[in-house]
């Protein structure tokens, strides 16, 4: 058997890796890279093997650092299955066209700010994304399937956002069963509105991300309290505007949970909150058709609280002419919009009005990968490029980091603590490279565990696990 990990090895986005066994190969994930000119080169790149060889691919949840090449994948030739659950079936639905359309529209701006004034090819098209969606299939959670006659698979809830699956499988192989679990993002405990992390018992080889694998989220109650604080600071005060870049599947509709409840509790005065996401407002519909994924205390609460289109203060836009009417408001709005990490999407124009503006503010509560403008952001940026315009930051930037939907390191290693025995090999992936080394060198020391952080494009053979060095 051989994994090669070809995505978010010291890094957090592009989650992709391919195993070859028993005369197959698979993927677990296709993800896109995300992080400036780099990233973006990346994914225009040919993939580094035959996408018309693959059998099938194992899609651990919707988002776009994990799903984002599937419809270049089945342009380049892929025509297997998809394998996925339930809820994240229909939110590629809604997110790989929305990434197609993106992408398109991306490609004719760089196209008519180029002084070459050449068309710059796009990754894929909308009928690219349709493809690819022929080919997926829906499974429940905890439901054995068999995508291959040597492969037996089955996903458990990682807590992570609606449908966000741990992948077990089990590769015959040589008359023995090898057991790999992929962990993909896990979420973190105690949060409001999906479940907490399945528990998982054994696996030969575990694979697991460490986006937060090096930092401790602070408390709920303490979160809330500085959320509170910046915003009423921002919108009472000093009379501006506060910009949320968020996911618009999972966290959008928690982001609007809080600010609900915490508004209904009395702790914050009522906001005008403008959701300008499309594709936030259909993943809320699909929340709605998934309640059951949900524990019976936060169906109650999710039913009652969140995502009420009744709230009087609570606002949704569809056209781009809805969304640039936002930028009339100059004060008393909260306003949550896409990309996450302000590197495509409506969030940029509302940046674009707000970043010169210094009584306003900007609050990240989603990671920020190297090379976006997020984390140019955060890192401290005094202007930045958008439109082709240098734009000067002069709101606020705050990050949040409790309310992402990432397990810390304590959860991350609380999570390991339910496998009776360590893995055979572990890898960590999915970190930039202080997360996944801290998270790598709690196991080793922590625990004894023998771990490897994998570089991008490396093999690994399952035969030379037993004699690799720790």
């Amino acid at each position: 058997m051989q994994l090669s990990f070809l995505g978010t090895t010291r890094e957090a986005t592009g989650s992709c890796v391919l195993v070859e066994a028993a005369g197959m190969r698979f993927l677990v994930n296709c993800g896109m890279a995300r992080g400036g000119r780099e990233a973006t080169a990346r994914n225009h790149q040919p993939f580094s093997f035959d996408p018309s060889r693959i059998d099938f691919v194992l899609l651990s949840h919707a988002h776009i650092d994990h799903s984002g090449l599937l419809p270049k994948l089945t342009r380049a030739g892929f025509k297997g299955s998809i394998y996925t659950t339930e809820a994240t079936v229909e939110l590629l639905g809604v997110m790989l066209p929305s990434s197609a359309d993106i992408h398109e529209c991306d490609a004719k701006c760089q196209t008519e700010h180029s002084l070459k004034q050449c068309p710059l090819p796009t990754r894929y098209a909308r009928q690219d994304a349709h493809n690819s969606l022929t080919q997926v299939r829906g499974v429940p959670y905890n439901h054995e399937f068999e995508p291959h006659k040597a492969v037996r698979c089955r996903f458990r809830d990682a807590g992570h956002t609606l449908g966000s699956a741990i992948i077990e499988i089990w590769v015959s192989e040589y008359g023995l069963a090898t057991k790999l679990v992929f962990s993909g993002d896990l979420g973190q405990s105690g949060r409001t509105i999906v479940r907490e992390p399945a528990a998982i018992d054994e696996a030969d080889i575990l694979v697991i991300a460490s986006t937060y694998g090096n930092r401790q989220h602070t408390s709920l109650a303490a979160t809330e309290d500085k959320m509170i604080e910046l915003i009423e600071q921002t919108l009472f005060e000093r009379s501006g505007n506060v910009i949320m870049p968020a996911f618009a599947v999972g966290h959008t509709q928690e982001v609007i949970y809080h600010l609900q409840r915490l508004t209904r509790e009395g702790r914050l005065q009522p906001a005008e909150i403008f959701v300008d996401s499309p594709m936030a407002t259909d993943a809320m519909h699909i929340t709605r058709k998934f309640i059951d994924l949900f524990d019976d205390q936060r169906k109650h609460l999710a039913g009652r609280l969140a995502w009420d289109k009744g709230w009087p203060h609570l606002h949704f836009t569809e056209s781009i002419e809805e969304s640039k009417t936002l930028n009339q408001i100059r004060s008393g709005a909260i306003i949550i919009s896409a990309s996450d990490m302000c590197d495509t999407g409506r969030i940029q124009r509302h940046l674009r009005h707000n970043l010169p503006r210094p009584e306003c503010s900007v609050l990240m509560v989603n990671p920020q990968a190297r090379g976006t403008l997020g984390r140019s952001l955060v890192d401290g940026a005094k202007q930045v490029r958008l439109f082709g315009e240098d734009i000067p930051v002069r709101a606020a930037i705050h990050t949040i980091d409790r309310l992402s939907a990432h397990a810390d390191q304590a959860s991350l290693l609380a999570w390991t603590q339910s496998f009776h025995k360590p893995p055979t090999q572990t890898f960590v992936v999915h970190g930039e490279p202080a997360a996944t080394q801290a998270l790598a060198n709690a196991l080793r020391q922590g625990r004894g565990w023998r771990v490897t952080v994998p570089q991008n494009g490396k093999t690994q053979e399952w035969l030379n696990f037993l004699t690799e060095p720790l």
